[in-house]
């Protein structure tokens, strides 16, 4: 799709990246778009996956390779476009790749937003979350960060990641990236501006802190 069109909501689905401009995520809300299609060096979703997206969780159908002239108006309609040629130009605008059908099915709420709601209340727990901070911790290149990034969404809600990332010493994308695994968790959450710290995410860092506590005495 066109760079200079509107703004796109990216959806990671491993390998390269599925895109869908606001007016489609609109579109599967309300039932109305029920196809994408896409030119792939190789599919990055698959018969069976899900796909998180802005407006929820979306179940993949099916994935098949295609002709482009296979495809015909009423494809175009259920993909969101106004007509067969609408498609098909914007298809066209790549030579790399192959033309797939991505049959979309139904649509659910995130699951991210039921978990960040629910506090860990045991102490079983708190203890996986923190194996998995360490780990998340063990892998990355610039060090430790969970600690410190949950401190600074909890100590500075609503504040842009242009503002946040300096205070954890991160460039802002990796800041962003790391703030996304912490979102994955249930441990964070997206605002207009910013973020804050779910209620799951404030439990823990309560933990975390009680134990730093108990080790410094």
């Amino acid at each position: 799709m066109s760079r200079s069109c509107c703004r796109r909501n990216m959806v990671e689905a491993g390998g390269e990246l599925m895109l869908f401009r606001k007016k489609f995520l609109e579109g599967m809300r309300a039932g109305v778009f029920t196809l994408a299609f896409r030119r792939w060096r190789r599919p990055s979703v698959r018969r069976g996956g899900t796909l998180l997206t802005p407006v929820g969780q979306l179940n993949i159908k099916s994935v098949e390779e295609v002709a482009l002239n296979s495809i015909s108006a009423e494809d175009a309609y259920r993909a969101g476009y106004e007509s067969k040629k609408e498609l098909l130009d914007e298809l066209r605008r790549r030579s790399d790749g192959k033309i797939y059908r991505v049959e979309l099915g139904p649509l659910l709420p995130d699951p991210r937003i039921a978990l960040r709601e629910t506090r860990a209340a045991t102490d079983e727990e708190l203890q996986d979350l923190r194996g998995r901070l360490s780990r998340l911790d063990a892998r990355a290149s610039e060090g430790a960060w969970t600690y410190r990034t949950l401190e600074a969404l909890s100590l500075h809600p609503g504040v842009r990641a242009g503002d946040l990332c300096g205070l954890v010493d991160q460039e802002k994308e990796r800041f962003k990236l790391n703030v996304r695994k912490l979102k994955n968790l249930g441990l964070s959450e997206s605002l207009g501006t910013g973020y804050r710290l779910s209620p799951r995410g404030e439990a823990l860092l309560d933990f975390l802190r009680s134990k730093a506590s108990s080790n410094a005495t």
